[in-house]
This record gives structure tokens, C-alpha cells and sequence, in this order.
């Protein structure tokens, strides 16, 4: 820090420590409070909010700039692009008595690292998590985390405002290991102040993490997102539309003309076995590794004066999914893993006399149901009085797994645009160093979307961030029971999509961490070796050493000479199975899914060879393809190659 800085710091802090209470008609944009770090080599763009067309002076470190505050309070003051250093301190007065300021701000470089859980689990569940935590102290990277929030339609500011702070053994307990760790290594080879912004929510699809306007070229979206539109501005008509496809769905898979949503509903209904408490848990054969849906329903009296009057419906704790209707109105559609559900029923939609409240509930695994308790389970009237709820309910099991209804587009994490527009967009428009992305765990199931939807969000996050923003990509570990032979996986799959999106994407990078995972694991622990390769890829593609991004990544395949040919780039020195043992699992493919077949797989330097009978006929070459494949092929620095599947030239 230069002399004039340290005195500007010094004289400024003392001169707002002394002064009185100042209004707070001016204020920074959401990532801009003290201990920020802001990217260095770019211009400084600060904004904020502010009374609509004021005069504004704002100061940072020794520079000022004015401004003027458009008809809606925003305004924007511009200053030269800085290089790493600091730290600085940004003030903004207006005309009208107000002031803002931000303390130790550092200028560095800045990285968004987002997904699901393997990007949101903290330090404190890392490998030798105690130990990390104790030596954690770095005043040069600093740390910021928004809060999980989703809404249908983006905002503009964050519900809970994240705050920067510096690395210490109390912050970096609770932050994402993953980002955390890539910036340490990082900064080893990189001597610039890092600040992280963290935005992740396990268990999160990548459509939630997309915006409209991207997600509209991505697939076929435009209804789910007219319906999320719609939810915004009419919620209680959008919960009505999707009763009804939900409605037309069971109808459809059901294949039969019960509507058990309605009063006059029979079937074989069951009383719900008390307490309240899991389905898998009632002592109930075909419930006790059942997932999928179960009906529920109660009946109950009111008086004419309850009737009239608006209501709150509790429904207490429900896991995962549900839709629920009084005397077939629909009143509320909500996902939630164990969470309670409290809908608003107008007035009028109750009567004198018997209501009969019914909730289907649909598990796709673990626990399932409603959970309650009883006493959370309740109608509560204007007046404040209420009418328990938590017995006497009945439940209904379809005689066939009929698979998931249709999901309502404003859920939190299986939903559309939601965390965008809550997590994102609210970021602003910042100057970053890069993007880090670990999802899609939650996307093996419909993983042939899987290559869109990240080209689709890296468009949307790019149009916001700019346009050149790089991508660094974290490829799915192996996860689950190692197979013994070619089959078809959703997560190889997945792997392949962000290996194409990536391949395809000059600004874009991979981290490979198929042997990184654990075959009874979805978080594996060790997060340290993930964070090393991210920052190996940051350091080829963003700083340009002359090192390669990813480890052996495939080139092509053709046919040669009574083989296939397999070519590999980013290979540091020779390819070899490591161990010595064979090389295992290559397979070859015809045009069928179910034509795999393991083949013998040599290597030569950068290349790999394949023998088989099948040579003259397949089409395809499949290389570690599976859910948790044992994978073996690796170069002298130590990086797998790449999980794969290439069309033979």
C-alpha cells in the first residue's frame, strides 16, 4: 500500500468516525461492502442505489469521480483499471446529506464457484478437515456466500445480503471446500489477492441455475416458463394450471377415471398409522422401500362463521413433493425435503359443514410422507383461532409405481430459473477472473440435456458477467457400485456432456476427477485434490502457463489397419496404465445402446490401440463408462484421462 493510500484510509476513517449519524439515502451495490475484493486489470465499475437525480461524488483510494443518479436511484462511477493491491476505501456522498462507505477493499482477482452439493460442502467436511481449519489465516483471500433463496422472476438485490470476509479459521469452516481450496493452490503460483463468492444449493438441477431468456434456446421450455411467468405475478392461478397438469397426468398414468383429489373420491383408503413419521418406517411391506406417490386426505367440520373467513393451511413437514387441494381446489404445490407447508385459502373457498383436504405426496428416494408433527398439522382462521388437524387422516397407495408428475417450475431446486434469479442475478454485473461450476449429480437422470443446458448457462452467465468469461468445469467423480461390464449409466453420460460442452468452448476448461470419488459416497471428502486440478486448468487457460488444463483428453478415433486408433491431447510426456497392469475399460459400440462389448486396449505414446472382431463394425468407442468405473489410464503427471464415448472416423 503506497503512502497516499494509507494517509486517504486514515483520514477518511477518522473523519466518519467523528461525524454524527448520516443518512442513508445512498448505498453500494449488493457485492460492495467492506472487505470486497474487486477484479484487478479491468475497470472498476462501482454502483449503487441512491434518491432518483442526485449528484454524487465518490472517492476510491485517492481518485474521484462524479456522478448522477438516474429516475429509478441507480447510478454507476467508472475508475481506471487497477492492479492487484490494496487495501482501499471507497466512499459515495450525494447532495442531500448521504453517505456510503466500504473499508479494506482489496483488488485481486474474483471467482464465482457455484453448483450443488459437492461445490456447497465446507471446509469442515473435507479430508483432514481439523487441521485445514486450524491453519486457515490469509487476509488476501477473501470469502463471500449468498444465502439459498429461489424465486420465479430475477431480482434485482439478495433477500439476505452476503458479506466479504477475510480467510480465518472461524469463516473458512463454513465455506465451500472446493472454491476454498482451488484459490489456496492458486495463489501459490498467482500472488494476487483472491475473493470468492460462493453460490451453490445441494441437490440442485442445472435448469434452476439457468435463466429465462437462456433457457428459452436450450429445449422445449416456453410452457414450463409461461407457467413460472405466471407465478410471479398471479401465483394462485399458476397453482391452478398446475393442478390441472398434474390432474391430466394421473389421469393419463392412472388409467382410470379416479380423481382422488375430489370429496367423493373412493378407493381403498387406509388410516395413517401415528405417529407421524416416514412411510418406509409404518411396518407396511409395500411401503417400506417404496418410492413414489401416496394420497392423503382428512376430513374436516367447520361452522359457517369459520367458513367464511380466509385460512392458513399447515400441513406440517412433508418430503418431497406435494399437491394438495380442499373439496378439489387446488391450494399449493411445493417442494421440500422435510420442510412444512403453509397455504393461504381465500376467502370462500371453505363451506359449513365437511371439507375434505387431500395432499399427494410424491418421494423419489429416502424418506417419504408427511412427517408432522401433530401439532404443526392445523387450519388457522383470520380471527387467530385454529382447528387441529394432526389425526384422523387416511392414506392410499397406487397399485403401481406410476413415476414422477409433472414438476411445478417455480420449485427451489428442481425447478426453472429459480436460483438464477435469486443467487445470480442479483450478483450484478461484475468484472470476474472465472467461473468454476461443480454440478450434475442431480441431472443423471435426463443427462441427453445435459450438453445444452451448460452451454445454455454459460451463454446466460456471459451475457451478465461479460463475454469472455471463462469456465472451469468439474467432471462428475465415480460414484456408486463398480460395474463388471459395458452398461448403460446417466452419470458417464453427464461426464460426457460437460466433456463435449467444454471441448467445444475455447474459454472453457475440465477438471477430470474420476478417481476422486467413492463407490459409497455422493460427497467424497476429498476436496483439497479437486480444488489442485481446478487450479491447474485456471493456470493453462486463464494465466497461460505452457502446462495442459485437464490431463489426456480424447482427440479422435478412426480405423486403421485392422484397429481403432484412439488419439489423446494434454498429455504430459506418455500414456500408461497405471500400476502397470492392463488397461482397462475400453468397450466398442455398434449403433445400438445395448451393442457394447470390452476389447483389449494397448498403448503407443499418445495413442491407444484396440483390437477386437468388433473393429470392422462399430461405430462408437467408450472409454470408462459407467457410474463408478475402475479406471486406469493416466499420463506422467498423474491426471486420468477423461471418461468418454467418440464416434470412429
Amino acid at each position: 500500500m503506497n503512502l497516499a493510500n494509507r494517509s486517504m484510509v486514515a483520514f477518511s476513517a477518522t473523519l466518519f468516525a467523528a461525524a454524527p449519524a448520516i443518512a442513508q439515502t445512498i448505498r453500494f451495490a449488493p457485492l460492495i461492502t467492506n472487505h470486497a475484493v474487486l477484479q484487478r486489470d479491468a475497470p472498476v465499475i462501482i454502483d449503487g442505489d441512491a434518491l432518483p437525480n442526485t449528484d454524487i461524488t465518490v472517492s476510491f483510494g485517492v481518485s474521484q469521480v462524479h456522478a448522477t443518479s438516474d429516475a429509478a436511484g441507480r447510478w454507476r462511477a467508472n475508475f481506471p483499471a487497477l492492479p492487484a493491491g490494496g487495501p482501499y476505501q471507497l466512499q459515495a456522498v450525494d447532495g442531500r446529506g448521504g453517505m456510503a462507505v466500504a473499508d479494506d477493499l482489496m483488488i485481486g482477482d474474483v471467482w464465482l464457484c457455484s453448483g450443488q452439493s459437492n461445490m456447497e460442502l465446507p471446509v469442515s467436511r473435507s479430508l483432514n478437515a481439523a487441521a485445514e481449519i486450524k491453519a486457515a489465516a490469509n487476509d488476501s483471500i477473501r470469502l463471500l456466500t449468498v444465502a439459498h433463496n429461489s424465486t420465479p422472476a430475477p431480482l434485482s438485490e439478495f433477500a439476505q445480503q452476503p458479506k466479504w470476509a477475510a480467510v480465518t479459521p472461524e469463516t473458512v469452516a463454513s465455506f465451500s471446500a472446493a472454491c476454498y481450496y482451488f484459490a489456496r493452490d492458486l495463489q501459490q503460483k498467482v500472488h494476487v489477492p483472491m475473493g470468492l463468492i460462493h453460490s451453490s444449493w445441494g441437490g440442485s438441477n442445472i435448469e434452476a441455475w439457468v435463466g429465462a431468456q437462456a433457457l428459452q434456446h436450450a429445449g422445449d421450455y416456453a410452457v414450463p416458463l409461461a407457467l413460472n411467468a405466471k407465478y410471479a405475478q398471479q401465483p394462485a392461478q399458476a397453482v391452478s394450471d398446475m393442478a390441472t397438469l398434474w390432474q391430466d397426468w394421473w389421469h393419463k398414468v392412472a388409467k382410470d377415471d379416479s380423481s382422488p383429489w375430489l370429496p367423493t373420491a373412493g378407493g381403498a383408503w387406509q388410516p395413517m398409522p401415528l405417529p407421524w413419521r416416514d412411510w418406509k418406517t409404518w411396518g407396511i411391506a409395500s411401503l417400506s422401500n417404496y418410492d413414489g406417490l401416496v394420497w392423503f386426505r382428512r376430513t374436516v367440520t367447520l361452522t359457517a362463521a369459520q367458513a367464511q373467513q380466509a385460512a392458513t393451511l399447515d400441513t406440517g413437514a412433508i418430503d418431497e413433493e406435494d399437491q394438495t387441494w380442499i373439496d378439489g381446489v387446488p391450494v399449493g404445490n411445493s417442494f421440500g425435503w422435510g420442510d412444512p407447508r403453509h397455504y393461504a385459502v381465500p376467502a370462500g373457498a371453505l363451506h359449513g359443514g365437511a371439507n375434505t383436504i387431500v395432499i399427494n405426496v410424491y418421494s423419489a428416494w429416502d424418506k417419504g410422507g408427511m412427517f408432522g408433527p401433530a401439532d404443526a398439522v392445523r387450519l388457522t382462521f383470520a380471527d387467530g383461532s385454529q382447528v387441529p388437524l394432526g389425526s384422523d387422516w387416511q392414506y392410499l397407495q397406487p397399485t403401481t409405481n406410476l413415476g414422477a408428475p409433472p414438476h411445478a417450475p417455480w420449485h427451489s431446486i428442481g425447478g426453472l430459473t429459480g436460483m438464477y434469479n435469486a443467487m445470480i442475478a442479483p450478483l450484478g454485473h461484475p468484472s470476474l477472473k472465472g467461473v468454476l461450476w461443480y454440478q450434475g449429480e442431480s441431472n443423471t437422470g435426463n443427462a441427453a440435456q445435459y450438453e445444452g443446458l451448460l452451454d445454455a448457462l454459460k451463454a446466460g452467465w456471459r451475457q451478465q458477467f461479460g463475454i469472455a468469461t471463462p469456465f472451469l468445469i468439474v467432471q462428475l467423480p465415480n460414484f456408486g457400485k463398480p460395474n463388471s461390464g459395458p452398461t448403460a449409466s446417466g452419470w458417464a453420460a453427464v461426464r460426457d456432456a460437460q466433456r463435449r460442452s467444454v471441448a467445444s468452448d475455447r474459454l472453457a476448461a475440465l477438471a477430470v476427477t474420476i478417481d476422486l470419488g467413492l463407490d459409497n459416497e455422493l460427497h467424497p471428502p476429498n476436496k483439497q485434490d479437486v480444488g489442485a486440478r481446478l487450479a491447474r486448468a485456471a493456470r493453462s487457460l486463464i494465466y497461460h502457463e505452457s502446462l495442459s488444463p485437464s490431463g489426456p483428453l480424447p482427440l479422435s478415433a478412426v480405423r486403421r489397419d485392422g484397429q481403432i486408433v484412439v488419439s489423446f491431447s494434454g498429455v504430459d510426456g506418455a500414456l500408461s496404465a497405471k500400476g502397470g497392469s492392463a488397461l482397462t475399460p475400453f468397450e466398442l459400440c455398434g449403433a445400438d445402446q445395448g451393442s457394447c462389448q470390452s476389447v483389449r486396449a494397448q498403448v503407443q505414446a499418445h495413442q491407444v490401440m484396440l483390437a477386437s472382431p468388433m473393429v470392422a463394425t462399430a461405430t462408437r468407442v467408450r472409454y470408462c463408462w459407467g457410474d463408478a468405473p475402475k479406471c486406469n489410464l493416466y499420463d506422467e503427471a498423474g491426471l486420468p484421462a477423461a471418461p468418454f464415448e467418440l464416434d470412429i472416423k
